[in-house]
């Protein structure tokens, strides 16, 4: 009894310190990698601080899409918010959020690469695997929709890959991974919907292994349990907008917009043809620009799907994930740098065959296994050469000299503070970060500068906003409209580096 109890016991402390050990690697890759950590002076990515006004937005009693637009989903938002409650003026609970993030992207990498490796390889592996991710340059900034998504697309690719590779054909998959898939599917659907592709493959190939086994029934079945986890998801966002009467604004915001303003899938986009050329001219490219992560994926994917031994479908299956994962995300035609990183999902399977062989050579060669000293120390290297990697190729670490005091947000901060109460318009481009940085709630509906195809109506609100004087402050880049001098008086003016790109930064008072 004595003795099984000192099992169970040591078992646990092992669980305990291997979550230790993933939950130090992710605060630390993400400490090193990130601009909303607080080794750099800001995160002042327009993206991010969108996201942060609206959760504040939604955290202070206003509707987003409806008092406050942007067009990406509500999960988002109110992650943001919660983030926004652990710090109003600084990105702090950003950094919280990725780090919670990170760490579940850690436990599932670990998870897939124990299904091909040992779990001391697994161990040393794991960290490399999200280090190669954040240093990419689809990684961006910090703190993007996709980087949200990631954890529920690594732990999809884990059940997926578990089933085919240790259930599949002899059962069919069980009702509850199916539900809970169908959860971290409705959540993504609810962040960022062009990562969808990957779980409309994933549940087509668990209902072709149904039908595969002639259980036609049961792939019924498996698609209305993955259906109704969908569901669950979108059950609080249901409930909000309908409440407030806003289910249109929702609809509109997110839905319309995005497919219809925001991509060309209207019926005057490019020919089939066309659009097969450019995705596969894009292929290339987001190949090219993220060869430090593809450099994994292809011997990876390749590795799992034409290994020996293997069922047609369980062959088929990782290929259909790469392939719809990449065309709902670039089917619209759009494409920005940090869209390809869920795309980095599939990094792992890299590594797992990376460490498959390693394991193969240390047979042959007759060494030994070693020690607990020694494991923990190889995992200690690992998680060095994972930051040493970011250390040397992100684009987000030469801006961690810059100085806060030289920032212009800083420098419009002192200036907004001296009125109680401010507020604030942002116009001529995203939310440049201001709104953050002074703890304003954004009282206008278009607070910032959309770049969607109805810019008319949007340009023509934010001039009202201005002839009618309704905030204390519009913060202008490069370009205002001439009716600002009826009301607005210039208090602020500096220029501003981003991507090797100059922009002039004009912030107005409305005059006494």
């Amino acid at each position: 009894m004595n003795c099984l109890r000192e099992h169970t016991v040591l078992r646990q402390n092992k669980i305990i310190l291997r979550a230790v050990y993933l939950l130090l690697c992710a605060f630390v890759l993400i400490l090193l990698a990130s601009r909303s950590s607080f080794l750099y002076p800001c995160n002042d990515w327009c993206d991010a601080n969108s996201y942060f006004s609206v959760g504040k937005a939604l955290f202070n009693g206003k509707m987003p899409y409806r008092d406050v637009f942007d067009q990406k989903g509500m999960y988002l938002y109110f992650l943001y918010g919660l983030a926004y409650l652990v710090s109003h003026t600084t990105f702090a609970g950003v950094f919280l959020l990725e780090v919670i993030l990170a760490a579940f992207d850690l436990f599932g990498i670990c998870r897939i690469l124990r299904l091909y490796v040992k779990e001391s390889t697994a161990l040393v592996l794991t960290p490399l695997v999200l280090a190669v991710t954040v240093a990419s340059d689809s990684f961006y900034w910090g703190g993007s929709a996709e980087e949200i998504c990631l954890p529920f697309l690594i732990w999809g690719l884990y059940f997926s890959l578990d089933y085919f590779r240790n259930h599949y054909p002899q059962e069919g998959m069980k009702p509850r991974i199916l539900f809970l898939n169908g959860i971290l599917a409705g959540v993504v659907a609810n962040v960022k919907f062009t990562s969808l592709g990957f779980f409309f493959a994933w549940m087509m190939c668990v209902a072709f292994s149904f039908l595969a086994r002639k259980d036609f029934w049961g792939a019924v079945k498996a698609c209305l349990i993955f259906l109704l986890g969908m569901a669950l998801s979108f059950l609080p966002w249901v409930i909000y907008f309908g409440i407030n009467h806003g289910l249109y604004e929702w609809y509109y915001g997110y839905v319309y917009v995005n497919v219809f303003l925001y991509s060309n899938l209207d019926g005057e986009g490019p020919s089939l043809g066309e659009r097969i050329y450019t995705l596969s001219k894009l292929l290339y490219w987001v190949v090219r620009t993220n060869l430090i992560y593809f450099m994994f994926i292809i011997p990876g994917v390749l590795w799992v799907s034409l290994g020996r031994g293997k069922k047609l479908l369980e062959r088929l299956n990782l290929p259909a994930l790469c392939f719809f994962l990449f065309l709902g995300i670039y089917v619209g035609g759009s494409q920005l740098p940090y869209y390809a990183l869920p795309l980095s999902v599939f990094t792992v399977l890299g590594f797992a065959f990376a460490g498959h062989l390693w394991e193969k050579i240390s047979e042959r060669s007759e060494k030994k296994s070693a020690g607990s000293l020694g494991r923990a120390a190889a995992s200690a290297i690992s998680l060095a050469a994972g930051c040493v990697l970011i250390l040397s190729v992100s684009m987000n670490i030469p801006h961690m000299r810059e100085k806060r005091e030289d920032i212009f947000l800083y420098k419009f901060k002192e200036i907004v503070e001296e009125t109680p109460d401010p507020t604030l318009l942002n116009i001529s481009c995203l939310d440049a970060g201001l709104y953050t940085v002074c703890d304003i709630v954004p009282t206008c509906r278009w607070f910032q500068t959309q770049t969607i195809q109805i810019m008319d109506e949007v340009l023509a609100e934010q001039e009202r906003y201005i002839r009618e004087g309704q905030t204390s402050y519009v913060l202008a880049r490069d370009y205002y409209p001439d009716v600002i001098w009826e009301n607005y008086e210039l208090v602020g003016e500096e220029p501003w580096y981003q991507e090797d790109t100059e922009f002039t930064y004009y912030l107005f008072r409305r005059k006494e």
